[in-house]
């Protein structure tokens, strides 16, 4: 577990030191391809769904972006979402969780986790878009999830905060891509 922790300081460490903070706008420029970071879900099987890809534009007041999922043969499967995190009883944003929900199971509300039991894993936290510095995963990082016999691409291309020295986001834009082809694949094929 201590490398593990280890494990993501570096990589954190190294994400950061990648980014220029822009002064005026206080969004964050990536100068170099970010990370890419690679989980596979607690659940495999052999559902495919129809490829999509979209960005989703969050802020406080428009704060949830929900979407259905279609299977390969174009039936509603899955309920994909985002959601808002922050200080309870207020309407200040701190980061946004995402979630892949079974419309045939009710009880797998989030099949982005690795497993279903609490986890210090990093990698179990690849749903969570925190820009704190002391987050898990580095904002910036691709993050590919394998879900039964497809993936879930997410990768934050821009946030900000308001004010630009506090922990609230004014807004945060999130590029999703669903693919029944391992997206790692294609990133080793233009090194």
């Amino acid at each position: 577990m201590r490398g593990r922790l280890l494990s993501a300081l570096v990589l954190s460490l190294m994400v950061s030191l990648t980014m220029k903070l822009s002064a005026q706008s206080a969004r964050i420029e990536v100068t170099v391809p970010p990370v890419s970071l690679y989980a596979e879900s607690f659940r495999q099987s052999s559902t495919h769904i129809i490829e999509d890809h979209f960005e989703a534009k969050l802020t406080p007041q428009d704060s949830e972006y929900r979407e259905r999922i279609k299977d390969s043969r174009g039936a509603d499967r899955f309920t994909f979402s985002i959601i808002p995190l922050g200080p309870e009883g207020d309407n200040k944003v701190t980061s946004w969780q995402v979630k892949l929900g079974d419309l045939h199971h009710a009880m797998y509300d989030n099949l982005l986790l690795i497993t279903q039991q609490p986890s210090d894993d990093p990698k179990d936290a690849l749903w969570w878009l925190n820009p704190s510095k002391f987050a898990h995963v580095p904002v910036a990082a691709k993050r590919i999830i394998k879900v039964d016999s497809f993936y879930v691409v997410l990768q934050v291309k821009a946030y900000r905060f308001s004010p630009p020295d506090s922990p609230y986001l004014d807004s945060m834009t999130v590029a999703v891509e669903l693919t029944n082809s391992d997206p790692r694949s294609a990133d080793d094929s233009h090194k």
